[in-house]
């Protein structure tokens, strides 16, 4: 196992009525931004629960935050931010809520020409807004993270950034909120929460048992607790546990110690720059062909995965790793995520985009830095 340090300060407020405790964790006197997406809050009870929660509290709201939020539109928010004196972010939503949520709190104090540079050239977050989260969305694990994805529209580039200045300060976690959700909403948050557990287990192996048993719990939890949520919304104890894996999927506990990916993510989110296609089903379409062309480097920990989460454990390592993979696509299908780039009219010649911006931009992937040639390879065997 590496040496690491680990600390996580978000305060995790989980269970049924319990967003009617918003208000009493964001301190007196201060000037809230409420941030909120597509307005499906309104529809749900959710955004009832919480203006009623910070009534005592003066509050400003900005909705529209998109799907892969948009620079553009954070951009608007730190304007309103200056303009009224906000001293408090508050953010009512799923984790691209959350997430342009960190980006405003961290743009509003940036001192640069252009706070984009905070993805693009990973210019350091001396400073930022404190934030307080409402989770409607199991998903990214935003809510206990210091993580943010952003898409800049213009240039078509999906980036992200870290700092411990922008985890929230609070997060409220109602399994409820998950009743009225979208089916095509819960199956993507399901498949985003497995495949973040992936990224920090499916590497190499440096004798982390605690680590791994984690990642395995919550990948197991995911795989049986998925489908009963999908099955029935109303299920109370499936969303719990649905929902508190996805947080505790990206919290960095599992992360602490070992070897991570994140490949997958990144070749990923270039299918989203390009085509728009919802986070999680990037995921689905990219990582069999991580699985498939990473085989050799990967080899101890597929195996693994086969046993400890699919069960299986007869035949060869070449047939066990083939029916891993296969099982892992099987997972993602059961839950309704097609797995291949045709099944989102992505044409071919995108591949070959996505593999000249990693060779202009100089970046390479995963544990074992593989660069465009092989990234080429992975898009082409989803075809």
């Amino acid at each position: 196992m590496y040496n690491f340090e680990f600390y996580n300060p978000v305060k995790i407020i989980f269970g049924k009525g319990e967003i009617a405790k918003v208000g009493s964790q964001i301190p007196q006197g201060e000037k809230v931004l409420m941030t909120y997406g597509g307005g499906s809050i309104f529809k749900n009870g959710v955004y009832d629960q919480v203006k009623a929660a910070i009534a005592g509290f003066d509050v400003i709201e900005f909705g529209g935050i998109e799907p892969n939020p948009h620079y553009e539109t954070l951009m608007k928010a730190v304007e309103l931010v200056k303009k009224e004196n906000i001293t408090y972010l508050l953010a009512v939503g799923g984790g691209s809520v959350i997430d342009g949520t960190k980006f405003i709190a961290a743009a509003v104090y940036f001192d640069g020409n252009d706070p984009w540079d905070i993805c693009a050239k990973k210019a350091p977050v001396t400073k930022a807004m404190p934030i307080g989260a409402v989770l409607t969305l199991p998903a990214t694990g935003s809510e206990m993270n210091g993580n943010s994805v952003v898409t800049r529209a213009e240039y078509q580039e999906k980036l992200s950034f870290g700092s411990p200045l922008v985890m929230p300060q609070f997060s409220v976690l109602d399994p409820e909120v998950i009743f009225s959700l979208p089916e095509k909403q819960v199956a993507n948050g399901i498949v985003d929460a497995f495949v973040h557990v992936i990224e920090q287990y499916l590497t190499f192996p440096v004798n982390s048992p605690i680590q791994d048993r984690f990642a395995e719990s919550i990948m197991k939890t995911l795989v049986e607790e998925g489908p009963k949520v999908l099955a029935n919304r109303a299920d109370y104890d499936a969303a719990a546990n649905f929902m508190w894996s996805a947080t505790m999927a990206l919290n960095g506990l599992i992360g602490v110690g070992v070897p991570q990916d994140w490949a997958t993510h990144m070749i990923g989110h270039e299918l989203t720059a390009y085509h728009g296609i919802d986070h999680g089903r990037t995921l689905a379409i990219v990582l069999p062909g991580v699985m498939q062309v990473r085989r050799q480097e990967k080899k101890d920990k597929i195996l693994q995965l086969g046993a400890q989460v699919f069960g299986i454990t007869d035949g060869s390592d070449d047939k066990r790793i083939d029916e891993t993979i296969q099982a892992t696509v099987d997972f993602f299908e059961s839950v309704g995520i097609p797995t291949r780039l045709p099944d989102y009219n992505v044409p071919a010649e995108t591949i070959a985009k996505i593999a000249d911006r990693f060779e202009k931009r100089g970046y390479t992937v995963g544990e074992t830095k593989i660069g465009p040639a092989e990234i080429k390879l992975i898009l082409e065997n989803r075809l």
